[in-house]
């Protein structure tokens, strides 16, 4: 198979991928896995994104999260997939909740 994609463009088309992945299918997120790996290319974060079973998008997991470690499962094929909990790897919203009080 002859690559025709520069592997910055590759990154390109993934990167828009994923920024719109709550609209994707499983079989669409299932392509885009073995495109990214044709190109060498590490999903890193994006792999949190979709179940590691299913490859559904997370739309509404269920998420629990106990002893520094975080669980997320599936609401299509109730697949538990479990991260090490990590505060730098949260999405920041918003200011600082230390900016607005004076404690």
């Amino acid at each position: 198979m002859k690559k025709s994609l520069s592997k910055s463009e590759a990154q390109k088309q993934i990167e828009e991928f994923f920024h719109h992945i709550k609209n994707k299918k499983s079989e669409e997120v299932k392509k885009i896995k073995k495109f990214a790996m044709s190109y060498s290319i590490k999903l890193g974060e994006r792999r949190k994104t979709f179940c590691k079973k299913c490859f559904h998008p997370y739309i509404d997991p269920s998420i629990r999260i106990k002893n520094d470690k975080i669980s997320l499962t599936c609401e299509f094929c109730n697949t538990t997939s479990g991260w090490k909990f990590d505060e730098k790897h949260l999405p920041k919203i918003g200011g600082s909740h230390e900016e607005e009080c004076d404690c």
